[in-house]
C-alpha cells in the first residue's frame, strides 16, 4: 500500500510539473510578445495605435478577468479540437496555457513601463529601429521586473493546475481530491498540501535569485 501510494505521489507530481513547465514556457511565449506589442501600441508608444492597443487590451482583460474553473469549462470544445480529449494532463495544459498568456501580457507590459523613458528618446534619436529598441534597450531594461512577473506566473499555475485535478486534470490536486477527499484520507490531502507548498517555495526562491543575479547585471 505504501509502495503504491508513493509511485501515486511521484506520478502524480511528475504530471503537475509537466503541467505548469509547458503552460508556463508556452505562455511565456506567447505572453512576452504580446506584452511588449501592448507597450509598443499604448499612447506615446514608439508604434502607437490606439484602436489596436484597445482591442488587444479587451481580448486580455476579458481572459485575465475570467475565473479559471469558468474558463476549464468555457475552452473544452477547444482543449478537444487540440489534443483530442477534454481530461487528463495533455487536455489540462490548454486552458492553463490560455489562462497564462495574458497574464503574462500584463506582467511584461507593467516591467517594460518601469524603463526609464529617457533611454528610449535617445536610442529613437540615434536612429536605432523598433527592433533594436525592443532587444536593446527595453527587454535587457525590464528582464528583472519580466522574470519577477514569470515566477509569479509560475506560481499561479501550480495553484491552477491543482484545480484543473479537480475535473479531471490529473497531477497533484486529482490525487488531493480522489484520495485526500472522496475517500476520506486526509493524510493524503495534508501531503498533496505539504508537497504543494515546498514546490511553490523552489519555485519563488528561484525566480527571486534570478531577478537579483539580473539586476546586479
Amino acid at each position: 500500500m505504501l509502495t503504491e501510494m508513493l509511485d501515486l505521489f511521484v506520478s502524480s507530481f511528475w504530471e503537475t510539473l509537466i503541467m505548469v513547465g509547458i503552460s508556463g514556457i508556452v505562455g511565456a511565449a506567447v505572453g512576452l510578445p504580446l506584452g511588449v506589442l501592448l507597450y509598443l501600441t499604448d499612447r506615446n508608444g514608439v508604434l502607437q495605435s490606439l484602436p489596436f492597443n484597445r482591442v488587444i487590451g479587451i481580448f486580455v482583460n476579458a481572459v485575465r478577468s475570467t475565473p479559471f474553473i469558468i474558463l476549464l469549462v468555457a475552452v473544452i470544445p477547444f482543449t478537444r479540437l487540440i489534443v483530442g480529449s477534454s481530461i487528463g494532463t495533455a487536455a489540462a495544459v490548454v486552458p492553463l496555457t490560455i489562462a497564462a498568456a495574458p497574464f503574462i501580457a500584463r506582467l511584461v507590459e507593467t516591467a517594460l513601463r518601469e524603463v526609464d523613458r529617457g533611454l528610449i528618446e535617445m536610442a529613437q534619436s540615434m536612429g536605432a529601429t523598433t527592433r533594436q529598441i525592443v532587444f536593446k534597450v527595453l527587454l535587457p531594461e525590464a528582464w528583472p521586473g519580466i522574470v519577477a512577473g514569470l515566477t509569479i506566473t509560475f506560481v499561479s499555475l501550480v495553484g491552477y493546475s491543482a484545480m484543473a485535478g479537480a475535473i479531471g486534470g490529473g497531477g497533484l490536486g486529482d490525487l488531493g481530491i480522489r484520495y485526500g477527499y472522496q475517500r476520506f484520507l486526509p493524510d493524503v490531502m495534508l501531503a498533496v498540501v505539504l508537497i504543494l507548498v515546498v514546490f511553490v517555495q523552489l519555485v519563488q526562491t528561484f525566480g527571486d535569485w534570478l531577478v537579483r543575479r539580473l539586476s546586479h547585471k
